[in-house]
């Protein structure tokens, strides 16, 4: 029995014999004469990944296809992988998906926009995912239909794609989903996607705000962090009640930022997570206090400069530093 491989004209001789392997009936011969096609990585030997990918009746082969696919974006290999998305076997999807996620060239996301209409969730979740670094501007609304789709697992790509755009038209968009979404992680994903705005506007601030209090703590993380990358000032208040957060990831991202503030205010609770056993965030207010300066941080860091962690010390000698060249500038 043969598995009609095609045969492909103007190939070198010596690649011929790949043919024989490849109509063979044992599954275990044609994947490793997938495997070594793959390795020669010659575009006139594509057809057999392709046809491997869509026709070979066993999985691992179309499985193995679809994987070493991977890096070529021709639009034959392109859909060959798209129409793969819906294989009857999960583990050729996922490489699928896998070897689609990896694309670089920025046409290639209109190549496989028309796959955004399809009705199978998984395809267009693994298609979002594929063009989310490409920032495809063009296929903003077709990116935007789907943030408030009905399966989690496409919203949750949706959103992604959307933070990657980073176009103030999408933002109004992300702020509602950061503070609506019944999923915690995908507003997770949409409170850290409003921290490439260029206009704090009411909405986006009581976004923000609304994170920062969130039953889940990675979600108060994103909230900490987003809020110092956009040295939001109107929230200081807010993020000074997070270095008594329960959970000492959250005061570090507190810290980070409020450090990135240059908030005075922040001094004494920094002090007192000096007294902290994670040493992370010890590092951590060690540099906040650097970058606040000022005599008050000064007097703390040396208060604490025998502190028993030498990567604490470490950066109790930076914040001493930071302070140093604030007060040279001055």
């Amino acid at each position: 029995m043969t598995q009609n491989y095609p045969i492909l004209s103007d190939i070198d001789e010596d690649y011929a014999e790949y043919l024989l392997q490849l109509n063979q009936e044992d599954d275990n011969i044609r994947f490793v004469a997938i495997m070594n096609i793959a390795d020669e990585e010659q575009p006139e030997l594509l057809a057999w990944l392709h046809h491997a990918v869509l026709h070979d009746p066993a999985s691992k082969v179309r499985e193995l296809a679809a994987a070493r696919l991977e890096g070529w974006e021709d639009l034959i290999s392109l859909n060959t992988l798209a129409k793969a998305l819906s294989d009857t076997h999960e583990n050729v999807r996922l490489a699928a998906s896998q070897s689609l996620s990896e694309i670089k060239h920025a046409e290639s996301a209109q190549h496989l926009a028309p796959y955004l209409q399809q009705q199978d969730d998984f395809v267009v979740a693994s298609i979002l995912r594929a063009i989310r670094e490409l920032r495809a501007e063009s296929l903003f609304d077709n990116i935007l239909q789907h943030v408030q789709h009905s399966n989690a697992l496409v919203r949750k790509e949706a959103v992604s794609t959307l933070s990657w755009l980073q176009k103030q038209q999408g933002f109004s968009a992300l702020a509602e989903i950061a503070q609506n979404d019944p999923d915690a992680e995908i507003r997770r994903i949409a409170t850290g996607g409003l921290g490439a705005t260029l206009n704090l506007s009411p909405e986006i601030l009581s976004a923000l705000r609304s994170s920062l209090t969130a039953e889940a703590w990675q979600l108060r993380v994103e909230a900490a962090l987003t809020i110092g990358k956009l040295k939001t000032a109107e929230l200081e208040q807010a993020l000074l009640h997070q270095l008594d957060d329960n959970y000492w990831q959250v005061r570090i991202a507190a810290t980070r930022s409020l450090g990135l503030l240059q908030s005075n205010a922040a001094i004494a609770k920094l002090a007192e997570n000096f007294q902290h056993d994670i040493s992370n965030l010890r590092k951590e207010v060690a540099i906040a206090l650097g970058e606040i300066g000022g005599e008050q941080a000064q007097v703390i860091l040396l208060q604490h400069a025998e502190d028993p962690d030498p990567e604490v010390r470490k950066s109790i000698r930076i914040g001493l530093a930071l302070i140093q060249e604030k007060l040279h500038v001055a």
